[in-house]
C-alpha cells in the first residue's frame, strides 16, 4: 500500500536520503499514531483536525513533555503532506493543529576560562576532539562523521556535512590545528575517520559525550554539560568578540537566523557597545554642530 507510514519511510529513504536517526524517530512516532488510528477505527481519509488534537491530548495524558509532543505532531504533518502529494488526501488536517507551546530555553555555555580548562584536561585524541568542537562549533554527529580528507590543515578549515546533507566549510584556529597535528602524529593513519574509538572503528556520539563529561570533571566543572555546550560557547564567544550574527549562522549551519539567536548569550550591554562602535549616528562627534 502507498498510504501507510511504511511507504512514507521508504520515500524518505529513497528520495530524501534521510539519516538513520530521522528514519528511526519518524518510524516510532508514526507507529504510535497508527496505533491511535486503529484504536479509534479511523483511516487517513477520515482524519480531521479534531482527531489529531485528540491524539495530542492522549500523549499529554501519558506524561509526554511538550517537545516530544511537538516532534510527533511534526511527523504526522509530514506523513499527511506526503499523502496529499500522492493524491490520497485532498488536504492535510494536521496543518490546522497547533502544537503545545515550548518553553524558551537558553542552553548552557562555558566562559572562555572554563572552555580552556576543559580542552586541556584530556588525552591527545580527546584534546584534538574538544578543541575542534570549540573552535568550529560542530554538532557531535558532524564531528563523528569527519574523515581525515575533510580537514585542510593548511587553510585551517574543515568540510562538514550538516543537517539536510548541506556541506559547509568552517574555519578553526591555531590551538585546534596544533591539537589535530599532535593527534595525527599519534594515530599515524593516512585516511579513514578523523577520530577513532578506543576499540577501533569510527568514533560514536556516545563516546564523545563521555569524553566531555570526563574532561569537565577533570577541569572542576560541576554542572552538567555535553558536546552541544561547546557549540553554544563557540557561538556566544564569537559574538561577544565582535562577529556578526549572519557569519555565526553560516558557521553553525543554521537555516534560520532565529535559531542562531537562541544559541547565544550576549547581553544588552555588549550589544549597546557594538551599536555605539558601528553605527555612524550612534554618538555625537566632538566639535560637530547640529
Amino acid at each position: 500500500m502507498t498510504d501507510t507510514p511504511a511507504a512514507f519511510l521508504r520515500y524518505l529513504t529513497a528520495e530524501k536520503d534521510a539519516s538513520p536517526h530521522t528514519l528511526k524517530s519518524y518510524g516510532n512516532d508514526l507507529r504510535q499514531f497508527e496505533a491511535f488510528l486503529a484504536a479509534e477505527h479511523l483511516t487517513p481519509r477520515e482524519l480531521t483536525a479534531r482527531h489529531i488534537r485528540a491524539f495530542l491530548v492522549s500523549l499529554h495524558a501519558r506524561g509526554l513533555d511538550p517537545a516530544s509532543i511537538q516532534r510527533k505532531l511534526a511527523a504526522v504533518r509530514s506523513w499527511l503532506k506526503f499523502l496529499v502529494r500522492r493524491g490520497v488526501l485532498e488536504r492535510n488536517p494536521a496543518r490546522e493543529v497547533r502544537g503545545p507551546r515550548l518553553p524558551r530555553k537558553q542552553a548552557a555555555f562555558l566562559d572562555p576560562d572554563e572552555a580552556g580548562a576543559l580542552v586541556e584536561a584530556t588525552s591527545i585524541r580527546d584534546r584534538a576532539m574538544l578543541e575542534l568542537l570549540y573552535a568550529s562549533g560542530l554538532r557531535v554527529s558532524e564531528l563523528c562523521g569527519l574523515d581525515l580528507e575533510h580537514v585542510d590543515d593548511g587553510a585551517k578549515t574543515v568540510r562538514v556535512l550538516g543537517k539536510g546533507r548541506k556541506v559547509r566549510e568552517v574555519p578553526f584556529g591555531d590551538k585546534a590545528a596544533r591539537a589535530l597535528a599532535a593527534w595525527w602524529k599519534e594515530r599515524g593513519d593516512v585516511d579513514g575517520p578523523l577520530f577513532v574509538a578506543r576499540r577501533g572503528g569510527r568514533l560514536g556520539p556516545r563516546e564523545v559525550y563521555g569524553v566531555v563529561r570526563r574532561a569537565a570533571r577533570a577541569a572542576g566543572i560541576t554542572r552538567a554539560i555535553g558536546p552541544h555546550t561547546l557549540r553554544h560557547s563557540f557561538a556566544t564567544h564569537l559574538l561577544t568578540g565582535g562577529a556578526d550574527l549572519r557569519s555565526v549562522q553560516e558557521f553553525l549551519g543554521h537555516s534560520r537566523l532565529s535559531t542562531t539567536q537562541r544559541y547565544t548569550h550576549v547581553g544588552a550591554a555588549h550589544l549597546l557597545r557594538v551599536y555605539d562602535a558601528a553605527h555612524p549616528r550612534a554618538r555625537t562627534v566632538k566639535g560637530a554642530t547640529s
